[in-house]
């Protein structure tokens, strides 16, 4: 009876897990959220090893992986912003950001489109918006421009670390484009 009291509660706690559902928004939902009205073409990009290197030295974090998924939204045939996939683990499991960026190149918005840590650890919208309109610079850093989590540090560097990412390889491909 034990057992069987035990692997009902398993079950139970499986399938609120599974209700909760590890995503948050889609990508196409967080991409129409970012560019309202363009045309959004996805790309994948191949950096090279030079490319690579550079964008982790400006990043100040490892750039794991030559293959980097874009999407470039446009208007009227003017690009309007970028947006770039970056997935990483936090503590043991994943997490998938789609991290928009405005023609500029500053960040746009944040959107997470998986999260397999427990929910508890998943940063809120709100503290995600403080990376709203930021260069990359020194500043984009935890304890400086950027307030940490309490209970959630991990997720604080893997997001920061995940948008330095990004907004170094985008300064790498469109340093690339203007030559």
């Amino acid at each position: 009876m034990r057992d069987v009291l035990l692997a009902i509660g398993v079950l139970g706690l499986a399938t609120a897990s599974a209700a909760a559902g590890p995503a948050g928004i889609t990508r196409d939902e967080a991409l129409a959220a970012a560019f309202p009205g363009a045309v959004i073409k996805a790309e994948q990009v191949f950096l090279t090893a030079e490319q690579q290197r550079q964008a982790a030295s400006l990043a100040g974090v490892g750039v794991p992986s030559a293959l980097v998924a874009r999407y470039v939204a446009t208007k009227d045939g003017q690009a309007v912003g970028r947006a770039y996939v970056d997935t990483h683990v936090v503590r043991t499991k994943k997490e998938s950001l789609l991290i928009s960026l405005d023609a500029g190149g500053r960040v746009k918005r944040i959107d997470v489109t998986a999260f397999l840590e427990p929910p508890e650890y998943r940063a809120p919208h709100a503290w995600a918006k403080q990376h709203q309109g930021r260069p990359l610079d020194d500043d984009l850093r935890l304890h400086r421009a950027i307030r940490p989590i309490a209970g959630a540090t991990l997720t604080a560097r893997a997001v920061t670390e995940a948008v330095r990412r990004v907004l170094a390889i985008d300064g790498v491909l469109s340093k690339e484009l203007q030559r």
